[in-house]
């Protein structure tokens, strides 16, 4: 899957920068088209911010009513909090990722970072199923509020500019790919179902904001992208249980090769989206 990412980078570069061998001189008509690209982007851009941004904010309340319950010793609510909290994290993961700092203190694994300085929500999902305790982990919560609320302080200085968009469509998928379809993110509740949803729902979300002006260039990939996307949402609805997920733990190894499968066939064509968007 590398190396959709790094197609995918080069493929936004390009649609930022264009291609410096081409034909030194533009014709007018050539640059009004490009500008009017560009403006259409930029509006794009805005919009995706304006979705990034309410993703953070019900995530700030969803961890606050999560970290409470923990501190007050509400194991059964806490656990029933977890996972759909942490879907808008990871709906708006490309925005929130950019904070290099922050991401690894919310949202780190153990053994991504030392152990004397992990915390966040896997540290806090180790006491809820592993020791079956809040005790002890007051203190992760309390930490865990302060840095959800700096991220959504920190958030509003971000420039969206269309590379995050592309590239960040096919990162969330490698992303499922990755960590998601190997249960390895939630590896103690078994709730890697919600996180694999919400990424799945983040590059949704920028593949619409894209539909129209790709439509105009490719209504042939549009239509394949719109395909596997129904493809990967058929495949989730199987194991629907109530308004969440079964654990990942049920999930049969055939099942877990499909799911992996139909998110590679999407992450393909979404990764040509930079390169078609760039052609003239």
């Amino acid at each position: 899957m590398k190396t959709k990412a790094t197609l995918a980078v080069l493929l936004s570069t390009s649609l930022l920068f264009g291609c410096s061998e081409k034909n030194e001189e533009t014709k007018p008509a050539e640059v009004d088209a490009k500008e009017t690209s560009a403006n259409a982007l930029d509006g794009v851009s805005n919009d995706y911010r304006e979705f990034a941004i309410g993703e953070i904010e019900e995530f700030v309340k969803e961890t606050e009513e999560f970290t409470t319950a923990v501190t007050s010793g509400d194991i059964e609510k806490a656990k029933q909090l977890y996972a759909p909290a942490r879907m808008h994290y990871e709906r708006a993961e490309p925005i929130a990722e950019i904070f290099g700092d922050l991401d690894p203190k919310i949202d780190a694994r153990k053994g991504d970072v030392k152990d004397e300085e992990w915390g966040g929500y896997h540290r806090i999902e180790m006491g809820l199923w592993k020791e079956n305790t809040t005790k002890g982990y007051e203190e992760y919560a309390e930490q865990l509020m302060k840095d959800v609320n700096l991220l959504r302080a920190k958030v509003e200085t971000v420039e969206v500019t269309p590379d995050v968009l592309i590239t960040g469509a096919v990162d969330l998928l490698n992303e499922v790919s990755t960590s998601k379809v190997t249960g390895e993110e939630d590896r103690y509740s078994h709730t890697d179902l919600y996180d694999f949803v919400a990424n799945v729902e983040g590059a949704e979300k920028i593949y619409e904001l894209l539909t129209p002006a790709l439509k105009e260039k490719d209504e042939k990939l549009t239509a394949e992208i719109n395909q596997r996307f129904a493809d990967v949402y058929a495949l989730l609805e199987k194991h629907e249980a109530g308004e969440g997920y079964i654990s990942y733990t049920d999930l049969k190894k055939s099942e877990v090769k499909s799911l992996s499968q139909a998110i590679d066939a999407l992450a393909e064509p979404l990764s040509q989206i930079g390169i078609v968007m760039e052609e003239s």
